[in-house]
């Protein structure tokens, strides 16, 4: 009898248990789009039928196709009917682990903990995702804060935008990126960490190996001084040009990609010359900049929104920097936008990047209105975000458009981006993976 009932259980355990090697049914979501710019760089689409199936699309289809007519066990029906869908944004150039700047910034290089720089950094991922851009590419952070970020969003622990990060940016001494300016001479050991600081081609070399060590997507250097760097050096070269192609054919060496900080022609010239893969601010470039922007295919990333970020903590704080770095930040708010200008005309690869962090977070957008202002189309600006950026940050096939195979990652707004960019300004929807990460409007159908 005993067997009988064993051998009972285990004929219903074998008839009820999956097939071995057999997938369950993939959970399948349709999104309804009024309008839909699913590739942007072309004309966008009318009433859509996204196809989702497991947190990628499956297909895209002309019309709002319903779920009995697709053959597919449909989990939920987005009604977006009456709003343009595209695919999610992408920032090329962020920093979540910052909020405020000037002397306060300053300040909380020594007063925060890198636990509390762990909650501001969720936070304003947070923010970021809800502004509906669920990539970013993270260009600074000395802590590991964005790394360990980047790791508990890719594993389904939080939740955040993408993350490509590049640890800690690197330059010379006194360089940007020297963490002990502004400080006292006898404070330099207790604030300068050293991995990131080089002079020479050895020591540059050296920099390198140790961020990619730390498992760094992309190598963030600079080779000009900073707005913010809190040194009355100026904002032109600072890295001679056998350390810069020092530091790129490293990163080469190991498969990695090179973000460069660069204000003046001079410097921006070093960093394209050895073969970088993008210039982040850019301010002044001159013809020979833009034709070498051309002959090597890098990437423009004018961060337009920093004089957002530094008029707003003025007016807050008409002291909030310091007399050497005021200069600098006047100068900043007085030419940005004038290299776009040139730019745009020139047939230079632009990809979005606002430097949220310095700029607010969560306000990533207002960069569509700047760019639109300083001579790009609302299509261009819209194809920076996407297509481009995707093809910097090397995520075009997972990114940047609304395509099979691709992440369902994609939002929502109610107007039209490509007659008014301001909308965007306004993301009503965004979905990440496939899930919803925010839904104003609070239509959900089952």
């Amino acid at each position: 009898m005993r067997r009988t009932v064993i051998a009972c259980l285990l004929a219903s355990l074998v008839a009820t248990a999956p097939v071995h090697g057999q997938a369950p049914e993939p959970r399948t979501v349709l999104v309804h789009a009024g309008a839909l710019l699913d590739r942007p760089g072309r004309p966008a689409r009318g009433a859509s039928t996204i196809v989702i199936r497991d947190g990628k699309v499956a297909q895209v289809l002309d019309g709002h196709v319903a779920a009995a007519a697709t053959g597919l066990p449909v989990a939920e029906v987005i009604d977006l009917r009456d709003r343009f869908v595209l695919p999610g944004l992408l920032d090329s150039h962020v920093h979540l682990t910052s909020d405020t700047g000037g002397v306060l910034s300053q300040l909380e290089e020594v007063q925060l903990s890198p636990a509390a720089k762990a909650y501001n950094a969720l936070g304003n991922a947070r923010k970021t995702l809800a502004a509906g851009f669920t990539t970013v590419r993270n260009l600074g952070d000395r802590d590991g804060v964005t790394l360990a970020l980047r790791d508990a969003v890719r594993a389904g622990k939080v939740v955040g935008p993408n993350i490509v990060d590049a640890g800690t940016s690197i330059s010379t001494t006194s360089g940007h990126m020297d963490a002990a300016l502004g400080f006292r001479d006898d404070l330099r050991d207790a604030l300068d960490r050293h991995e990131n600081l080089c002079d020479g081609p050895d020591a540059c070399r050296r920099a390198v190996r140790l961020q990619v060590a730390r498992g760094v997507d992309v190598i963030k250097i600079a080779t000009t001084g900073g707005v913010n760097s809190r040194i009355g050096a100026g904002l032109g070269q600072q890295m001679f040009d056998d350390e810069a192609k020092a530091i790129v054919e490293t990163a080469r060496l190991y498969g990695k990609k090179v973000a460069v900080h660069a204000h003046g022609a001079d410097g921006v010239k070093v960093a394209l010359a050895a073969g970088v893969d993008s210039i982040e601010h850019g301010t002044v470039l001159d013809e020979e900049c833009l034709e070498l922007f051309r002959k090597s295919g890098a990437y423009y990333v004018p961060t337009l929104s920093t004089v957002n970020g530094y008029l707003e903590r003025l007016a807050a704080d008409p002291n909030a920097y310091s007399p050497a770095v005021r200069a600098k930040v006047d100068w900043r708010i007085k030419v940005t936008g004038e290299s776009l200008a040139k730019a745009v005309p020139r047939g230079v690869k632009i990809a979005f990047g606002t430097d949220a962090g310095v700029s607010k977070h969560g306000r990533n957008a207002d960069e569509f209105e700047l760019m639109v202002k300083h001579g790009m189309t609302p299509a261009q600006a819209l194809v920076a975000a996407t297509v481009n950026a995707a093809d910097l940050l090397g995520l075009s096939a997972e990114v940047g458009t609304l395509e099979p195979g691709k992440r369902a990652d994609l939002i929502a707004v109610a107007g039209d981006p490509l007659s008014d960019v301001t909308v965007l300004k306004r993301v009503t929807f965004v979905m990440k993976d496939g899930a919803v990460f925010k839904d104003d409007r609070g239509v959900r159908t089952p």
